[in-house]
């Protein structure tokens, strides 16, 4: 048989938020080797071990190809599962849908989407489009587990939910890292690529890094210095440096700002001292970092997931942006800047301001933020009766069940839908309980564009990604699979939606995604065209983020910033009440690592191959406190779950916290991941609380209080059954 020859592709990894520029090796239609593309002006050649994966998914024999449905033996953990056509699959997921919504109104149906989708072009251009179609407040994603806080804080006070400002990593000479490991993670609502060689780069002209993290990350242990500080306590280390700030008469805002003299009253409890009581971090320490941070030429703050995931995440974000703001490094040259993309997402009003408390949940009450309502209060939406009761659930690349809180009881809960479908090319801990599952064409099989993550770069670029490989014969885009569920749904529904929005929905779903993106750049001020980008697949470099473009860019309404927004003024003061922890009680954290995606990619080889990474981590002192032998099995209980996991002592950790990795635990009746199923360790989502949440509904993941002790039902990795404590 004659062999093609071997042919060189550029392509881009949208797994993570770095958009690693890629060039590809192509054999007889097989990606046979994936590098780094060092023309690419944003990720200039770097890749992390995540994209040299990306061609396994697309050969990775777990993965769906063709529709299927459930066939019921009377037990999920025994259903199995028949492949049907394209017809006959949407066809059941309109009728299943729209069932739901005919017999017991529109919010009896719940719509999730997972992180994939804001990885995805067609879901972005279409998967909106499918949600307005649906009238539902039953709206649900990852960003109430993750990111909620920053973009509730970006409303209130810049008057739009992304209009976030980025570090500015490149010329900056401060760069303060509070729970974030940019690291492994490439950054995220920051997106840098290649951050180890821009570290270096900030080294060499004679910067530095301070990091404040409980546990001695990847980041952490590249930095110029890292302080330990409490899970869950960070929001008094901030305000402790907003105090200092005030006191010490060292805050320059500019004029365009509002209420700074309502800031200066409410952080003038917050002492160094009492927050050095609070934290553990030494209060000279706190006095000397806001110091250097305010005398710096050129500083940046940046939080991520550590603080926005507990219970204070939005009055954290909310001192991050402040710490910025008032020593003058908004909108500044090496502080935090405002990127200008390409495609303007933003001023272009192509994603929405948000909105706050609208609505609010059924059963809990807790306000919706951005349409959205809180993803921890799904479970008591199915599960309690009443008008209004979740009996239907459209998954859209999600897998809630391992990612969000109290994962064995949303399980459980999933079980008692009337009828569930599901959008995702793998049989996992979530979608086994669809009816229907309809498996989208990988992203080496779509054409991409980052309409988000160009928003939120260090370096303003753009880029347009022809598919790499071509779809196979039968397979469908994500696009297309949310055209055809809105377009087949709404035939069947009582209840149309007016023809005015029907026909503006039915022209937003026709348009192919590329073709959206050739006419939103047209719509631009930067002069980059479809054409230009085609001819430029590496991509057209335009500039280093620009300062000085406030107030002229705000879109608050009142040209203005609000620094005192009433809702974080009110949590700061739930904050100063909130008692101390139990005495003996540790604090969970979560953690990621370079090699795993969220909830999947387990299934790997390429990724899970090597050291092991499940581990509780624990402190050699609080183990031999307990009476606890490293390598020993321990159960983690909280007051929702418990888990038997192996615990790894390592000092790297501070004394009285444990940490987990987030995305472990495949191992449920049912899903369909042969090499995850082998997999060690747990779910950190069976011991999360959907109870513990921070103002703006995020969940409190960090911060958690755990007892851990040793299991007396699972033997350890020698095979012996450890005695318990006495």
């Amino acid at each position: 048989m004659r062999r093609m020859p071997v042919e060189k592709k550029l392509g881009v990894c949208n797994l993570c938020e770095a958009i690693c520029g890629l060039e590809l090796t192509l054999e007889d239609g097989r990606v046979t080797g994936i590098r780094g593309n060092p023309d690419d002006p944003l990720s200039r050649g770097h890749i992390c071990p995540k994209g040299t994966a990306l061609a396994d998914v697309h050969a990775d024999p777990d993965r769906l190809r063709r529709p299927v449905r459930r066939v019921s033996t009377g037990s999920t953990t025994e259903d199995r599962w028949e492949e049907i056509g394209w017809d006959e699959a949407l066809d059941l997921v309109a009728d299943g849908l729209a069932r739901a919504v005919n017999e017991h109104g529109r919010d009896a149906l719940a719509i999730y989407l997972g992180n994939p989708n804001a990885h995805s072009l067609g879901s972005l251009t279409h998967g909106s489009a499918l949600l307005k179609s649906f009238r539902t407040r039953n709206k649900y994603s990852a960003t109430s587990v993750d990111q909620l806080p920053h973009q509730l804080v970006a409303h209130v006070m810049y008057g739009h939910q992304l209009f976030l400002p980025i570090p500015d990593i490149d010329r900056t000479s401060y760069f303060l890292v509070l729970g974030a490991n940019p690291m492994a993670s490439n950054g995220s609502l920051m997106t840098v690529p290649d951050f180890p060689a821009r570290l270096r780069e900030l080294d060499a002209r004679g910067g530095r890094m301070v990091v404040i993290d409980p546990r001695r990350t990847e980041t952490a242990k590249a930095a110029h210095e890292h302080h330990f500080v409490r899970p869950g306590t960070d929001a008094h280390l901030l305000l402790a440096m907003l105090h200092i700030l005030y006191d010490e008469g060292l805050t320059r805002p500019p004029g365009y700002v509002d209420g700074l003299e309502l800031v200066e009253d409410v952080v003038r409890p917050f002492t160094p001292e009492a927050a050095a009581e609070v934290t553990g971090v030494p209060a000279d320490e706190i006095r000397r970092i806001t110091r250097e941070f305010a005398a710096a030429d050129g500083a940046a703050a940046y939080g991520r997931v550590g603080v926005s995931t507990h219970a204070f995440g939005t009055v954290c974000q909310w001192a991050i942006q402040l710490l910025n703001l008032l020593t003058g490094n908004l909108d500044r040259q090496g502080g935090v800047c405002f990127t200008s993309p390409a495609i303007d997402a933003v001023g272009t009003g192509l994603i929405g301001r948000g909105h706050h408390d609208l609505w609010r949940s059924r059963v809990r009450g807790l306000p919706e933020s951005g349409g959205e309502l809180p993803v921890s209060v799904l479970r008591e939406e199915i599960e309690t009766p009443g008008e209004g009761q979740v009996r239907a659930l459209l998954a859209l690349a999600g897998n809630p069940v391992s990612s969000t809180p109290d994962g064995n009881a949303l399980d459980r809960a999933l079980a008692g839908l009337d009828f569930m479908a599901a959008v995702d090319i793998y049989v996992n801990e979530t979608t086994r309980h669809a009816d229907v599952i309809l498996p989208p064409t990988t992203a080496l099989e779509r054409d991409h564009y980052d309409l988000v993550f160009h928003l939120l770069a260090v370096r303003n670029t753009a880029r347009f990604t022809p598919a790499v490989l071509p779809a196979e014969d039968g397979a469908m885009h994500d696009w297309q699979i949310y055209r055809e569920i809105a377009r087949r749904t709404q035939q069947r529904l009582a209840a149309k939606l007016p023809l005015s929005k029907r026909l503006v929905l039915r022209a937003r779903l026709t348009v192919s995604p590329t073709r959206q993106i050739a006419l939103l750049l047209r719509r631009g001020s930067s002069g980059v065209t479809m054409r230009d980008l085609r001819k430029h697949p590496e991509g057209v470099d335009l500039g280093p983020l620009r300062a000085g473009q406030l107030p002229r860019r705000l879109p608050h309404r009142s040209g203005r910033i609000d620094a005192a927004p009433a809702l974080v003024l009110a949590d700061v003061a739930r904050l100063a009440a909130v008692p101390p922890l139990e005495p003996g009680a540790l604090r969970l954290i979560g953690r990621r690592h370079q090699r795993d995606c969220n909830s999947w990619m387990h299934n790997t080889t390429r990724l899970t191959k090597g050291r092991a990474r499940h581990q509780l981590l624990m402190h050699p002192d609080d183990l031999a406190e307990r009476g606890i032998a490293d390598g020993s099995v321990v159960e983690v209980s909280s007051r929702v779950g418990t888990v038997d996991v192996e615990v790894l002592a390592t000092a790297d950790i501070m004394r009285g916290v444990v940490s987990l990795p987030h995305g472990y635990g495949h191992r449920r009746e049912g899903v369909r991941l042969e090499q995850a199923v082998d997999l060690p360790g747990v779910s950190i989502n069976d011991l999360t609380d959907p109870e513990l949440l921070d103002v703006s509904g995020n969940a409190a993941f960090n911060g958690m209080p755990v007892q851990v002790r040793v299991s007396s039902s699972v033997s350890d990795r020698t095979g012996r059954t450890p005695d318990p404590v006495r």
